[in-house]
């Protein structure tokens, strides 16, 4: 794992796989900040109209729970959000950033959680001062919640559409012989298995001979599994072979 001079954190995966991450900069996550502390001040005005009940009880017991309430909404809207919408919150959203693991793991909750806790500290003493500054000095802009947290901010890009259409062309497929189980094949991929597959066949060439064999063999297992298509379809084709035919029949349309 590397980072370069354009804010790139390059991961390489035990199986020779290797993909760039574009970091976030401190002054685009400094813009989403302010968003979500606009979203704060939206939730606790909202709260404050029920915490004015609370005053008519006791004064000093509002004002209590009017600091609590503060800590409550600040806290939970970015583990909320965070949590939810995996890694991001409503300018990060805005802004096209994301949480992540900084190996490029699935983001647990406990570092969510550790990276919205110590927000208090990067806040510290005032302006996100602290949280600034460790962000300006580290080389994968991290603050302090992201360090102890293990985490990293990145932008995400928009890429072009694949085109499945070349990447498909002049291939026979078995398995178009048979509409039902193409329908049946199509209703029970979901979009996530669908885009691993798709995937596996655009990044293919990057992969080590054996990381290669290895993964279109569970992508074909699996997809065998999903849909049983009759033995005169599947006959004397490869793993690859299987996954590309069940990839062109979950991106192109039947062709009449």
């Amino acid at each position: 794992m590397s980072t370069s001079r354009v804010s790139t954190l390059v991961i390489r995966t035990p199986e020779g796989i290797a993909f760039s991450l574009p970091l976030a900069c401190p002054v685009t996550r400094c813009l989403a900040w302010f968003i979500d502390i606009a979203c704060i001040m939206g939730l606790m005005t909202l709260v404050g109209v029920f915490l004015g009940l609370a005053k008519l009880i006791s004064l000093d017991f509002g004002r209590a729970l009017a600091i609590v309430g503060y800590f409550v909404v600040q806290v939970g809207y970015g583990m909320a959000c965070e949590w939810l919408w995996r890694g991001q919150t409503v300018g990060k959203r805005l802004l096209r950033l994301r949480v992540m693991d900084a190996q490029g793991l699935h983001l647990q909750f406990n570092q969510v959680a550790l990276r919205n806790l110590l927000r208090f500290v990067d806040c510290l003493p005032a302006f996100y001062m602290v949280g600034g500054l460790v962000s300006l000095l580290n080389p994968r802009a991290q603050r302090l919640g992201d360090l102890v947290a293990n985490t990293i901010v990145v932008r995400n890009l928009k890429r072009p559409e694949p085109d499945v259409d070349q990447l498909m062309a002049g291939k026979y497929n078995s398995l178009r012989d048979y509409p039902h189980l193409e329908a049946r094949l199509r209703q029970r991929v979901s979009p996530r298995e669908a885009a691993v597959a798709l995937q596996a066949l655009l990044r293919r060439d990057q992969l080590d001979l054996q990381a290669r064999l290895d993964l279109f063999e569970q992508l074909a297992s699996h997809f065998r599994s999903v849909v049983v298509f009759p033995v005169e379809a599947c006959e004397g084709i490869a793993a690859e072979q299987y996954v590309r035919n069940v990839v062109d029949v979950l991106f192109r349309p039947r062709a009449r």
